[in-house]
């Protein structure tokens, strides 16, 4: 498991900080605010019965704004009903966002103005779209990297590995980032798959997989930085995709349809505040 900072957000011995400015450095720490501002604002506005159902992000913030930053402003990216940080990141003003959870498709517009594909409500059902936009940006001749970002319950799914079998035949410059809060709604992570890890399921398909503290948005930086690079121009040999496995907790409910003290407990989630990643990140600051 790839890590740059421990729990107290002091940086691992033996651990390689990136080569990040101040200015940059303080932008993953103001977004990561943000989205858990917006968070707790969307929440609300839910209970309020002003939007639809909303997934919570809470405590997968550094996964979504660390990898945002690591890839260009021209990467396509691909996400699911979880990373609304992401398109945040790339600029989206979080009304565009709330229009579209109160009913309205004109929220989903802006999207294409900051290369981001539409919200995939879908488990899993855009990762073959992520290996087409991969494929056809190869074709262009394109300096750009499609990521897709999904939950682990997406790799239970016929369309998680057709899109990287896809990937890995064709050479795509893909990313494909697996967000592994432990839950998939009420299932655990130990009846998704007899895998060991998720990462491992790279090997199927003849690409890396990789292994990363999903709450260390330096990490995590780090690792898609390095995606990105293999995927448009290694140091040696051909451009490959990656898999990404981002260990990380949602702190709370699948939805707010859902009632997560039916199938854990509050120990567990308290456990997991310890690696909380902004006051983890704060620190290191």
């Amino acid at each position: 498991l790839e890590r740059v900072l421990d729990a107290e957000g002091s940086v691992v011995e033996g651990a390689s900080v990136p080569d990040i400015d101040d200015d940059e450095l303080r932008s993953i720490y103001r977004e990561m605010r943000l989205a858990r501002h917006y968070d707790g604002r969307a929440v609300s506005l839910q209970r309020q019965g002003r939007m639809g159902t909303y997934p919570p992000l809470a405590g997968q913030e550094a996964a979504q704004v660390g990898a945002a930053h690591a890839l260009a402003d021209t990467d396509p990216v691909l996400y699911q009903y979880r990373e609304s940080a992401v398109p945040m990141v790339r600029g989206l003003d979080p009304a565009d966002l709330l229009i579209y959870s109160m009913g309205f498709e004109e929220g989903n517009t802006a999207l294409a103005d900051v290369s981001v594909l539409p919200l995939n409500i879908g488990v899993g059902a855009h990762v073959p779209h992520a290996a087409g936009v991969a494929w056809a940006a190869k074709q262009r001749g394109d300096d750009e990297v499609a990521c897709c970002f999904f939950g682990e319950g997406a790799t239970s799914e016929g369309d998680f590995h057709e899109g990287m079998n896809f990937a890995g035949v064709f050479d795509l410059p893909a990313i494909f980032f697996c967000n592994n809060n432990g839950w998939a709604i009420s299932v655990p992570r130990e009846r998704q798959t007899a895998s060991e890890t998720f990462a491992v399921k790279a090997d199927a398909y003849g690409i890396e997989g990789v292994r990363v503290d999903g709450m260390d948005p330096l990490a995590v930086y780090q690792v898609t930085r390095r995606a990105r690079e293999k995927a448009l121009d290694p140091p040696e040999g051909a451009r490959r995709p990656t898999l990404i496995e981002a260990i990380q907790y949602r702190f709370g409910a699948h939805t707010t349809a859902d009632d997560p003290s039916a199938y854990r407990d509050e120990e567990e989630v308290e456990e997991w505040r310890k690696y909380d990643p902004i006051p983890r990140f704060e620190s290191f600051l």
